[in-house]
């Protein structure tokens, strides 16, 4: 399946891009970040598994088991605090 790949803050800073379309197998959230993992560098750097990364999908906050459906739109970030 195809889905939009959206990514925030210092994810977006260290891949090196806002947003891509990628094909996929992945039928969670959590898999397709296994996925992009995968793919090693800043995706493995800024996607690691014991990295703090929030997960939304179709702009809706999200756990890792959410699952993916063609077309989707999914976004990574950092938690961000305030003050």
């Amino acid at each position: 399946m195809k889905v939009t790949v959206k990514y925030f803050a210092s994810i977006r800073e260290a891949i090196g891009v806002a947003n891509e379309q990628r094909e996929t197998e992945a039928t969670t959230l959590g898999a397709l970040r296994d996925e992009l993992i995968a793919l090693g560098g800043a995706y493995a750097d800024s996607l690691a598994r014991g990295k703090s990364v929030r997960l939304a999908l179709n702009q809706l906050m999200c756990q890792e088991s959410a699952a993916l459906t063609d077309g989707a739109e999914v976004a990574f970030f950092p938690p961000v605090t305030g003050g």
